[in-house]
């Protein structure tokens, strides 16, 4: 049986692994760009130290496949005197510490949580 031109599967793969690596490549590059732009605006945002209560505390657990290992990731939102509320992520020690209801101090600088001082209450 002679060779007949068309579709076989080295011709399919000279085409579709191309595309796969460009677009794994271009996923890289956005993922890049993404994380230098929110650094800049971040850099170029005013860093603030203001009065606010902490309003709820949330985690977020990453499988990593079949190693059986898993990544834990964890956020507080805050609500300052304006009635903004505003989520950070923050280390797991911090995390520890705060419960919903603390007021305090949050110093902070566009999205980058920098830290949460509790306020001494006073009875």
């Amino acid at each position: 049986m002679p060779f007949e031109p068309g579709l076989d599967m080295f011709s399919i793969m000279e085409t579709i692994f191309p595309l796969f690596f460009i677009i794994i490549v271009g996923l890289i590059v956005f993922s890049i760009f993404r994380g230098l732009k929110e650094w800049d605006h971040n850099n170029n945002q005013p860093r603030l130290n203001v009065q606010a209560v902490v309003v709820s505390k949330r985690t977020r657990v990453s499988d990593s496949g079949p190693d059986h290992h898993s990544s834990t990731s964890y956020y507080v939102t805050f609500q300052v005197e304006s009635g903004d509320r505003m989520e950070f992520h923050v280390r797991g020690h911090e995390y520890g510490q705060l419960a919903e209801g603390d007021v305090g101090k949050l110093e902070f600088q566009g999205t980058r949580f920098y830290s949460f001082t509790r306020s001494m209450v006073q009875n």
